[in-house]
């Protein structure tokens, strides 16, 4: 499991992610009777964040990140060798890997978020896409349904009862049980700058990462946040955890 956000304002988009990777391990018994199966952490330094520079567009991964038993930073690293065209926008982009995804690991439980700019005229227009492989699903989801009229806001992929909990519109009780519901306070997106994007984003990979910590659940959210910057007039990393042997102590 994993936890990608991302966040469109407009003036840029945001992704987010946590680095844990985690597997499912089903042991057997030299008998042949299988033991019970449990989740197990594997990292957390897994790459779900990745940026097309030449096109300048965002793709953020999580679901079922071990795809052959390799990272899913192993598969994305192939499709942009193989089949990446630096000619290629956002739309281009979006069907070519969905194609290579659904032709190798058609049934996997993966989904990403893809996220960039296509010229229309002289006016850079945002897209955000969702997609899923196994459904072979893609949805745009920045505009008003039937419409392309683009809409602000978040989206979040993975562990997202959280986050979800905290911010999507509702009553909420405040004061304890016998106390009366108020709503909850909605966010303006119309009117966050990028900075409180990139704020917003951090903050809610990191919420989540510390609600599943203390809460009786599978710890599969953690490690360090990676932050992606997208905007009309170029892109780059906000925070992203590079290679160290710092953190290593053989003895």
């Amino acid at each position: 499991m994993s936890f990608i956000i991302t966040t469109y304002v407009p003036e840029g988009i945001v992704m987010a992610a946590d680095s844990r990777q985690t597997a499912v391990i089903e042991g057997t018994m030299p008998t042949g009777e299988k033991l019970p199966k449990f989740e197990t952490v594997t990292s957390d330094n897994c790459y779900k964040l990745f940026l097309l520079e030449e096109q300048n567009i965002g793709v953020g991964v999580f679901g079922e990140t071990l795809l052959g038993g390799k990272p899913v930073e192993h598969s994305v690293r192939k499709f942009l060798e193989e089949f990446n065209d630096p000619e290629d926008d956002i739309l281009d982009v979006v069907e070519k890997m969905m194609r290579y995804f659904s032709a190798h690991h058609p049934h996997a439980d993966t989904a990403f978020h893809m996220a960039g700019y296509k010229r229309e005229g002289r006016i850079s227009v945002p897209y955000v896409y969702h997609c899923q492989v196994s459904r072979n699903e893609i949805r745009r989801c920045n505009v008003k349904p039937g419409t392309d009229e683009v809409l602000y806001g978040a989206m979040w992929g993975g562990q997202g009862d959280i986050i979800a909990r905290l911010i999507q519109p509702g009553m909420i009780r405040v004061g304890g049980p016998d106390a009366p519901e108020v709503p909850n306070p909605p966010i303006l997106w119309d009117a966050m700058s990028v900075q409180d994007a990139i704020d917003f984003s951090e903050f809610a990979v990191w919420t989540t990462a510390e609600m599943v910590r203390f809460q009786a659940r599978p710890k599969n959210i953690g490690g360090p946040i990676d932050i992606l910057l997208i905007t009309p007039r170029g892109s780059g990393w906000i925070r992203r955890k590079d290679f160290s042997s710092e953190s290593y102590t053989p003895y």
